[in-house]
């Protein structure tokens, strides 16, 4: 696996290869079905759990459909509390800034918190095109980077490896980075964690820059939120001397009273606590207490486009809590280097070919990796309609939709396959709306029907029939057994009225 998801193939022939690894298999079994389980028993206990999830849905749509107002509003918050704010419209552009920023300070490592966002745009990998070592702290994380791999779920980067895995990565890999794992380390979780924790010790109190994501952006006093579970985002916020954070611009949400609906939303969703252990909360600068330089780089990357949307801009919402993936049987069953992105699982199903576009053969089959079985959007504490979304992303696929991408007008030419399924539709389509054409078509098939083939003809459809049986024709069509009905039963009324005369 390299350090980047550029030129993966699509959705369907990752995940043929992805699920046939037995132990991937297992190994995803396991963690999702145990997240889930703890999750659903975390949501019971909250009798307004509903009215939390209509509010948090409510707050970012209000948001999004005022976002201008309050990302400028966001801006002058943090300006007038010491920081500096940049914008940043595609992924190039931000790492271009950050990479910039860095280099003033003459400095040659940063460590990091956790970051979707750093994710989605590749920093690290322009990070070390410019000479500068980003280390990841969180432990997830720091298995994927230290084995060379790729997250492949939003909440446990590492969780196609057991604790076996890991401790062969440790062991091989911890070295090249800095401190070396332990002679005798074991693969039990205590020994793991403290492997972790004295190899990173050293790059917190050496390293002078730290780089974090923001789960939540405060528009009316500029305060980052960062929310995680194992300390390491509290020390990459609070020991290096300049900190450049990098959000979304759909991050933001307008008052700190807002913020309490998703502080039981998040962590009940994502890790089932009732609590998350750490949440950092940073606003601007403070003399001789924490980093005396704030960098917020807001990163737009797509997200403008997909605001356009406005079935699709419902993505824009995901609070990245994970809770579809866990819940999600072709996640399961796939795992998440199948998506192809940073964002994996039905949201990133989503969220993917929207911020990328659908002109590649694999983000235009994310929209079909799905059974649309709806277990994604019974979970999502924002009410984010991913089937919904994903019909919608299907039909701009099927009819070669022109959008616009960062103001240059694209127009998605249909995927190979599609040209096919369009016609065919097409061809339904104008069948349902003429009724003598429609019930000739019905009488046909029902007088026809020993013709019917048991599977059908090409390579593509013979796929689809040689896991599914087709259905038997009726002897009649419904229309044809409701008249004999109906006429019968005059018959049977007119006799009656003849016996009683």
């Amino acid at each position: 696996m390299s350090g980047t998801y550029l030129g993966l193939p699509s959705f369907p022939k990752a995940a043929a290869d992805s699920t046939r690894d037995t132990q991937l298999r297992a190994n995803l079994t396991h963690a999702t079905r145990t997240i889930r389980d703890k999750r659903a028993q975390a949501v019971s206990e909250l009798d307004d759990w509903a009215e939390l999830r209509a509010a948090g849905a409510a707050v970012k749509e209000r948001t999004l459909r005022h976002l201008d107002h309050y990302l400028l509003q966001a801006e002058h918050a943090v300006t007038a509390a010491g920081g500096t704010v940049h914008w940043a419209v595609d992924a190039d552009d931000a790492n271009r800034i950050i990479t910039e920023l860095i280099q003033a300070t003459g400095e040659t490592e940063v460590v990091k918190v956790k970051s979707m966002a750093t994710q989605e745009i590749g920093l690290n990998d322009a990070l070390a095109d410019a000479g500068i070592n980003a280390y990841e702290t969180d432990l997830a994380e720091l298995i994927v980077q230290l084995g060379n791999d790729l997250p492949s779920h939003i909440l446990v980067p590492a969780i196609h490896k057991n604790r076996h895995q890991i401790r062969d990565i440790f062991r091989d890999h911890m070295a090249q980075w800095g401190r070396p794992a332990p002679d005798n380390l074991t693969d039990t979780p205590a020994d793991l964690a403290e492997a972790a924790r004295l190899h990173l010790r050293e790059k917190f109190l050496r390293t002078k820059i730290g780089i974090s994501g923001g789960n939540f952006l405060i528009a009316e006093t500029g305060t980052l939120v960062i929310v995680e579970s194992e300390g390491n985002g509290r020390m990459c916020l609070t020991l290096p001397d300049t900190l450049i954070s990098l959000v979304g611009i759909e991050k933001i949400i307008p008052t700190w009273n807002d913020l309490e609906i998703y502080l039981q939303t998040l962590p009940r969703s994502s890790t089932a606590e009732r609590m998350n252990p750490y949440t950092s909360t940073f606003t601007g600068t403070t003399p001789h207490d924490g980093p005396q330089t704030l960098h917020l780089v807001l990163l737009d990357n797509g997200r403008t486009d997909t605001l356009a949307d406005t079935t699709g801009r419902q993505a824009l919402r995901c609070i990245r809590c994970s809770a579809c993936l866990n819940v999600c049987p072709v996640y399961e069953r796939a795992g998440g280097h199948a998506y192809g992105s940073p964002y994996p699982g039905p949201i990133g199903a989503i969220l993917t070919p929207q911020l990328r576009g659908t002109t590649t053969p694999l983000d235009a089959s994310l929209p079909y990796a799905s059974t649309l079985c709806g277990a994604c959007y019974d979970v999502c504490p924002v009410a984010i309609n991913i089937p919904d979304v994903l019909v919608h992303l299907r039909e701009r696929i099927a009819q070669g939709t022109t959008t616009t991408r960062n103001g240059t007008t694209v127009t998605i030419k249909p995927a190979k396959g599609h040209t096919t399924e369009r016609l065919a539709m097409r061809a339904a389509r104008w069948t349902l709306d003429h009724p003598t054409a429609w019930n000739t078509t019905l009488r046909t098939a029902t007088t026809t029907r020993h013709l019917h083939p048991k599977t059908l003809p090409t390579r593509t459809t013979k796929a689809w029939t040689n896991t599914r049986t087709l259905p038997q024709i009726p002897t009649q069509t419904f229309r044809d057994w409701w008249q004999q009905r109906e006429r019968a039963a005059r018959a049977s009324a007119k006799q009656e009225k003849g016996d009683d005369k």
